[in-house]
């Protein structure tokens, strides 16, 4: 009775999905594309949108609805009208305090998991909203998103890490695996730290971590058992295998300093973790997530893997140009990134529309049969 109806998250879902849209708008604005004047003029804050808006609003939306308390949907409610305040041109300080208050919402809700189930895979979720704090606060007291950016990107990439770890349960995992695992972690959140202060040193520390990390999924995960079955589990394993492999050339493009602010490598590292990685994970679990929050069926169908197939061949044009120094190139890679992704979001709606009405020619059908049998 505490949880929030399915039909009443819709709104938050909006939120989150407007925060996506001004964030793919505003990156193109970046890339000399016309976009309209609500995107361009938050084209500076193309990261802030895609990652504390947008991936906020989902994780922290995915997270109230599995602990099923009403006060955990203002973590997402905070964090999708942070989008809208940057898209809108309001003062800087209402988004960064939204997105401070969405962050500390959703460490709650995580604390309030841990002392249902406290498990490895539970700690590093809280670890995850932890970083998404920690970078807002940056984000607050820094006034630019340089400082906050690491830490946003440990927050994707700990919430992942979790899930995966939640279930390699499943698979014979060597305790020392397990322990390397933790040391992962650690070495991303040192890295974090030490960017405060050093940024160069402290952000090669972090790029070892994601290497380590994805070095350690591409051997351990359950994707690989997955791989070889059929349908949608296969679709899930193939999209996290060929993001794992984008976690490793960001790592290695960050050890030769690929994340430092003004680094030509910067765009691409970045990329390697957002579109290459985590938007791989976003492929393969919406049909998943989405039918979670909605409680509308999402069939899955083969053509799903044609915007996963899209989604690399953009990607590897527009980093591949990046590191060419071929602007041309880069500017149609983003295009293309965009368009997959709309490409995917109209698949996912035309595919939930073919779920609801099967479901509602079942209910119909089964009234028909009801009705027979009372006669």
């Amino acid at each position: 009775m505490n949880d929030l109806p399915p039909l009443a998250r819709m709104p938050i879902l909006i939120l989150g999905m407007m925060s996506l849209l001004g964030g793919v708008l505003a990156g193109l604005a970046r890339l000399a594309c016309a976009v309209p004047a609500v995107a361009s003029d938050a084209a500076g804050l193309h990261g802030a949108l895609m990652i504390s808006a947008f991936f906020g609003t989902v994780i922290s939306l995915e997270g109230a609805v599995a602990i099923g308390r009403r006060w955990a949907y203002l973590a997402p409610a905070a964090a999708g009208a942070s989008g809208i305040v940057m898209l809108a041109g309001w003062p800087p300080i209402i988004a960064t305090t939204l997105s401070v208050i969405a962050a500390t919402i959703m460490l709650a809700a995580s604390i309030q998991v841990l002392r249902r189930q406290t498990a490895p895979f539970t700690i590093v979720l809280a670890i995850g909203s932890v970083c998404w704090l920690i970078g807002s606060l940056a984000w607050l007291t820094a006034d630019w998103i340089a400082p906050a950016v690491p830490w946003w990107l440990s927050f994707l990439v700990t919430t992942i890490a979790g899930e995966r770890l939640e279930l390699s349960r499943f698979l014979p995992t060597p305790a020392l695996a397990r322990r390397v695992f933790y040391g992962i972690v650690g070495c991303l959140l040192f890295g974090n730290m030490l960017s405060l202060w050093q940024p160069a040193s402290g952000l090669v520390i972090f790029s070892a971590g994601l290497l380590a990390l994805a070095l350690w999924l591409l051997r351990f995960d359950i994707a690989w058992r997955n791989a070889h079955l059929s349908g949608l589990p296969q679709f899930v394993a193939i999209c996290l295998l060929s993001g794992y492999f984008w976690l490793v050339f960001a790592g290695l493009l960050g050890i030769g300093g690929g994340f430092v602010p003004g680094h030509v490598w910067r765009d691409s590292s970045l990329h390697a973790v957002g579109p290459g990685f985590v938007f791989a994970m976003v492929f393969g679990h919406a049909p998943i997530i989405f039918p979670a929050i909605t409680r509308l069926k999402i069939p899955f169908h083969p053509v799903f893997y044609l915007p996963l197939l899209l989604l690399h061949a953009s990607l590897l044009l527009h980093v591949g140009a990046n590191l060419l120094d071929d602007f041309d190139g880069r500017k149609l890679g983003g295009m293309a990134n965009a368009l997959t992704l709309a490409l995917f979001i109209a698949m996912l709606l035309g595919s939930m529309r073919q779920g609801r009405n099967a479901t509602a020619r079942k209910t119909s059908k089964k009234k028909e049969v009801d009705h027979g049998l009372r006669c």
